[in-house]
């Protein structure tokens, strides 16, 4: 599925663990510091007696910069040359990035770069004149006030390098076709003074609910990066599911693809060495029973594909209850009082945290789903059975 700021205390894993086991979130980090006074745009100079006010011609084009060296820092190490000029020059242009580099006018101690390069800690990199547009104004608009205060209302643990939200269901995490409002797109709202913001870590599917982390720092987000695709991170989810699998323990292992119907995408069960195919591994098992009707399952996927513990939950005979793509059984009915919504949610995540220490974040049922549980009798407080299953392929 990084940034920079300053460094903070290790998360306390006893105290995330502790709100694990109550069943509640996870008390925040330290509060997010203040940014509308740094925001404010300043009040323009008064004009002089007996001449008229000038105009800011914010049309106008600003003047090019001087060429420099700046050196790359630890936080930069690994980052793409596109990536650090983004990073570096909030204002520049994609366009004017490809072009400077395809010229030959930026250099990384003294020799020529792609744009697809990967930069190392230390390295003196040149850049040419630039012509940078004008920042834009962060914290002056009353939309993104807005937008800060609803990612700080769904924030279950923040510090220097990282905040974990718990997403809601129907947000999107990223845009697309038709998609305008994302969390991907909200995080523009938290760019500090240099224009860096947070990003994306990972990601949930829109109707997931549930633990979703973001890197604040480009050291947090290669390192958090890295947790990931070396299978550090431990993700445990939760699920309401039609029928109860047999055995009530198990290991789902696949290839899946990806498949385009009509206006949207489809993840199938595929053959080895099929093209485009990938390997998809889940454990799963069952918490508690409803008469055999419907069963609260726990799921830890191994390996993170698209669509995969929805694809393999279906694949097994039992889709997860509100699926409006994979649930493909005939005649079944959804019990009385339970809605038709995804009842998939990301309850836990535990990953080494960048500096050092562990966060563990378990985040609260959503709406729906803690209706259904309500109703059905099942207690959310339960242990979970499948937190030490093993990390095999």
């Amino acid at each position: 599925m990084g940034d920079e700021s300053a460094r903070e205390a290790p998360v306390r894993e006893d105290r995330a663990r502790g709100a694990q086991a109550r069943g509640d979130r996870p008390r925040p980090g330290p509060a997010r510091p203040d940014r509308a006074g740094s925001d404010r745009a300043r009040p323009r100079a008064a004009a002089a007696p007996g001449r008229e006010p000038e105009v800011e011609a914010d049309t106008a084009a600003p003047p090019p910069t001087a060429v420099q060296t700046v050196t790359v820092t630890d936080d930069e190490n690994g980052m793409r040359v596109d990536r650090f000029f983004e990073a570096r020059f909030p204002g520049l242009s994609f366009s004017h990035i490809q072009r400077i580099v395809r010229k030959g006018e930026v250099r990384v101690n003294g020799k020529r770069v792609d744009t697809k390069d990967r930069l190392e800690a230390g390295q003196a990199v040149r850049v040419p004149p630039l012509r940078l547009d004008a920042p834009k104004t962060a914290g002056g608009s009353e939309a993104e006030e807005k937008t800060r205060a609803f990612l700080k209302s769904i924030t279950l643990f923040e510090d220097a390098d990282v905040m974990v939200l718990d997403k809601p269901f129907g947000l999107a995490v990223q845009g697309g076709s038709g998609t305008t409002r994302h969390v991907d797109g909200m995080l523009d709202a938290l760019r500090d003074a240099k224009g860096q913001r947070p990003r994306l870590v990972h990601r949930l599917d829109k109707d997931t609910a549930g633990c979703l982390l973001i890197a604040k720092t480009r050291f947090a987000a290669s390192t958090l990066a890295k947790s990931f695709r070396s299978r550090e991170a431990r993700k445990v989810y939760w699920a309401l599911v039609a029928g109860v699998p047999k055995p009530r323990q198990g290991r789902i292992s696949t290839f899946l693809a990806k498949e385009e119907r009509e206006d949207e995408s489809y993840m199938r069960i595929a053959k080895h060495g099929e093209e485009g195919a990938t390997h998809a591994v889940t454990y799963y098992a069952v918490v508690e029973t409803a008469a055999h009707q419907l069963a609260w399952l726990s799921l830890k996927p191994v390996t993170g594909r698209t669509h995969q513990l929805r694809a393999h939950m279906a694949h097994i005979g039992h889709p997860i209850v509100g699926d409006p793509k994979y649930f493909s059984i005939e005649n079944w009915q959804l019990p009385g009082g339970i809605q038709n919504r995804l009842h998939l949610m990301a309850r836990r995540l535990v990953i080494p945290h960048p500096r050092q220490g562990v966060i563990d974040v378990t985040a609260p049922l959503p709406q729906h789903m803690l209706q259904s549980f309500n109703l059905l009798g099942f207690d959310a407080t339960r242990y979970d059975p499948i937190e030490d299953a093993p990390d095999e392929d």
